[in-house]
């Protein structure tokens, strides 16, 4: 157990491939010290059926995504029960923070964990909010493309696995895309 973390600590370097962007930390996340520890959270089975590593990975061993050219971060730092217990300033500075850190490391592609997140990284960074829908967006961050998936969350039960799978497996597709067209040049 992470006893005494205040946050989860970011799996990010330079050359990396993909970006998950959470919302913020649930407790059990922070208190296991691992990205969507929460058993609900259909994240870990999503990205285990689209294949996204030769491998299955699972909280326990959330580091070895790095291994992969896969990292983690949130948009806001702050662990929280509910996103509904995070204020206008967590988002706010959390998305300047954000942006800073995506543009020094670059990744080839950045994948927001639910629209929610993505909106409030816009609303605070000058983006283009208010029409934003799952799947490849128009806007980037520096040169990484920006990809939305539907929330893992268990809040977001209306939203089943398998259209998570789905989204998953188009982030895949993509980054495989951006891999090759990178080499081409």
């Amino acid at each position: 157990m992470a006893s005494g973390m205040k946050s989860l600590p970011d799996y990010l370097r330079p050359g990396l491939d993909l970006v998950f962007v959470g919302i913020n930390p649930g407790m059990s996340s922070l208190d296991a010290g691992r990205y969507f520890f929460n058993p609900r959270n259909r994240f870990w089975s999503a990205f285990n059926a689209a294949g996204l590593t030769a491998e299955p990975l699972s909280p326990d061993k959330d580091f070895k995504a790095l291994v992969y050219g896969i990292g983690f971060t949130d948009l806001a730092k702050r662990a929280t029960r509910q996103m509904s217990e995070l204020r206008a300033a967590d988002f706010k500075e959390g998305a300047k923070v954000l942006r800073s850190k995506l543009l020094e490391h670059q990744p080839l592609a950045v994948c927001f964990n639910g629209l929610t997140g993505y909106k409030k990284y816009l609303l605070y960074t000058g983006g283009d909010h208010r029409s934003v829908q799952l799947g490849k967006q128009t806007q980037s961050i520096g040169d990484s493309c920006v990809y939305v998936i539907p929330s893992t969350s268990p809040a977001n039960a209306a939203v089943n696995l398998e259209r998570i799978v789905d989204g998953m497996t188009d982030l895949k597709g993509l980054v495989r895309s951006l891999k090759k067209s990178g080499s081409d040049e």
